[in-house]
């Protein structure tokens, strides 16, 4: 297997109940590749980037990071390098800010570092930082995904699977997300996978397109225009 792969699944399937929601997906995601997940609305995204961090069970296939084929559970992910932030405003409504990044940062050992993780995460979204100890429930809607997807940068993840990361958010912050996505792809080499209805902003920095309909995979587009040139796209 080659050696820039950093995520491979051969024959994917997964289900709820007798229902497949997913059924034969082959999917490679490389080192630091910028990957497009699209396709109709419950055509099985969501369920794709919840089977690859193990919060969906496999009904069928098989998963493989570096080149190691592995059974996927949440805690197992986050300590290979994996992170998710899942659609919707998934916050701890009742915790401060800071403790929100805490948590996202649990596994980290060297209390330095973790202090280091969390100033990291607020330089990214300034808005945390002058809120970082009121509760993460009195945040705005736009507020809380910014925790949301700075909570996913504390374990500075090899691969980062974001499912609609601008939800909720202005569109002039949505941009700022996407130059984010750019700068720490480019800065850490991490991988994404990207649910995003906002296609045309998603499509100006993907590597790759992925197109799923009914559980299939229908498409794959190597060929995606790509805007990496520090530039927020417009």
């Amino acid at each position: 297997m080659e050696k820039n792969k950093l995520l491979k699944i051969k024959d994917l399937s997964a289900q709820y109940g007798k229902n497949y929601i997913l059924q034969g997906i082959d999917v490679s995601v490389d080192t630091g590749e910028i990957v497009a997940l699209i396709g109709p609305n419950g055509a099985g995204k969501s369920t794709l980037l919840k089977a690859i961090f193990g919060l969906v069970p496999m009904a069928a296939g098989r998963i493989f990071w570096r080149g190691v084929s592995i059974i996927p559970e949440e805690c197992s992910m986050v300590a290979l390098g994996a992170a998710f932030v899942p659609q919707g405003r998934r916050v701890f409504p009742h915790l401060s800010v800071e403790e929100n990044l805490e948590m996202g940062g649990f596994t980290l050992q060297n209390l330095r570092e973790f202090k280091v993780r969390k100033e990291e995460a607020m330089d990214i979204f300034p808005v945390l930082r002058s809120k970082r100890n009121s509760k993460a429930g009195t945040l705005s809607g736009g507020e809380q995904q910014m925790l949301a997807l700075a909570r996913g940068l504390m374990t500075h993840p090899k691969l980062l699977l974001l499912d609609e990361p601008t939800l909720g958010l202005a569109s002039d912050m949505a941009r700022e997300v996407f130059a984010w996505i750019i700068d720490i792809n480019r800065t850490c080499n991490t991988a994404f996978i990207i649910v995003e209805h906002n296609t045309a902003t998603l499509f100006a920095v993907a590597n790759k397109v992925l197109t799923i309909d009914k559980g299939r995979l229908v498409a794959i587009d190597n060929n995606s225009i790509q805007i990496h040139t520090g530039k927020h796209p417009e």
